[in-house]
């Protein structure tokens, strides 16, 4: 049955072997590919709506994920967007959440938010894959990962409006139970926050793309903690939470106002909790902090490679050379970003159980930068 497929793929730990073909696994032919991203990501970005972008792009995952009520499928978040695999079973269940996700970002977030779906057997049909492999950064949960260029052209085919899914009638909205951003942002330890975005050159030899990418890999792993932005003690928390408003959106029901002031007292609560790390029942905030620093999504490989990586100026000049010398040759294609902050954005289902998601982006614009900076290069 291939709706059992992701959850038989063995999860590997070392992210150095992220490269290793062995690990990923073609998907079914019977699945689909879904991809979203937000139209205009650098305007939003330019007016400084960091925030809204990342809380959109989350927000896909998080829909998903309550409407297959917590079936584990493959996913990967984009910074100004999201893209997951989904078995037949869900496809349907997908598709609805996807269209009330872009009427909910265009109606609450005042951003337009293009989503579709891809059959792999579509993908393949170009003479390109969708493999997936699955990362565990801690032993609490993992992250899909993706290659063979399928996902990329995905991508490249919604923004040329094919396998569009239209958005569902005004006033829709999606579950986006467990969605929030209360975290301040984190600022840089090392020196800046560099965001980094690497695809292959076209044309470019796979093998020596996988020697550039390990390159880098080994690169940041000599760095204290691998990059991590978040610090050991778990990012900034003050009250009332940054994210306030954002957060009042995604909750169903009643009026705006009567929403804020559910969510301010519900905050104050959790503020509280954590400032004087009290236990309630079975809600332990130490264990709770270490989990979101574990859990923490900063590095993936989607086609690509993102990173969110607090590192020196000498890790970064190091990063900056290599990369600069692997685009001359024609092995990639990259993006660079710096900030001097992380953001986080949370998807929490139920804070009793160890598998909560934190979603990493530069607090300056992030992967949206990166790929900016990106696509500047190849103009």
């Amino acid at each position: 049955m291939t709706s059992a497929f992701y959850s038989g793929i063995p999860v590997f730990r070392g992210f150095t072997s992220l490269m290793d073909p062995a690990l990923y696994s073609p998907l079914p032919d019977d699945w689909s590919v879904g991809v979203a991203d937000i139209v205009d990501s650098t305007k939003a970005i330019a007016a400084q709506r960091y925030k809204a972008v990342n809380m959109a792009g989350a927000a896909v995952i998080a829909a998903v994920t309550n409407a297959l009520e917590g079936r584990e499928f493959p996913f990967v978040f984009g910074g100004d967007g999201a893209s997951f695999a989904i078995a037949p079973n869900d496809l349907e269940l997908a598709r609805e959440a996807l269209a009330a996700t872009a009427t909910w970002v265009r109606e609450d977030l005042d951003l337009r938010m293009r989503v579709a779906l891809v059959p792999v057997s579509a993908i393949r049909a170009q003479g390109f894959d969708v493999r997936v492999a699955r990362f565990g950064p801690s032993a609490n949960l993992s992250y899909a990962m993706f290659s063979g260029g399928g996902l990329a052209w995905a991508d490249a085919a919604m923004k040329r409006g094919e396998f569009a899914i239209p958005e569902a009638p005004a006033g829709t909205q999606p579950d986006l139970s467990g969605l929030s951003c209360r975290f301040e942002v984190i600022p840089a330890a090392r020196g800046l926050i560099l965001s980094v975005l690497v695809m292959p050159a076209q044309g470019a030899d796979p093998s020596v793309f996988r020697n550039v990418i390990e390159d880098i890999i080994h690169l940041v792993e000599r760095s204290p903690d691998a990059g991590r932005p978040v610090p050991p003690q778990g990012p900034p928390l003050t009250w009332p939470p940054q994210g306030l408003e954002y957060e009042a959106r995604t909750k169903r029901g009643g009026p705006l106002f009567a929403r804020r002031a559910s969510v301010l007292a519900y905050t104050l609560f959790v503020y509280l909790i954590m400032r004087f790390d009290l236990k309630v029942g079975g809600f332990v905030p130490k264990f709770y902090t270490r989990q979101v620093v574990e859990n923490s999504d900063f590095r993936k490989y989607d086609d690509g490679l993102r990173m969110i990586l607090d590192c020196t100026p000498e890790l970064e000049r190091a990063l900056s050379d290599r990369l600069a010398t692997a685009a001359r040759d024609g092995i990639v294609r990259y993006g660079l970003y710096q900030q001097d902050a992380a953001m986080m954005t949370c998807f929490t289902p139920s804070a009793l159980r160890s598998d909560h998601v934190h979603f990493i982006d530069g607090a300056r614009g992030g992967y949206a930068s990166a790929a900016t900076a990106l696509k500047a290069m190849t103009a």
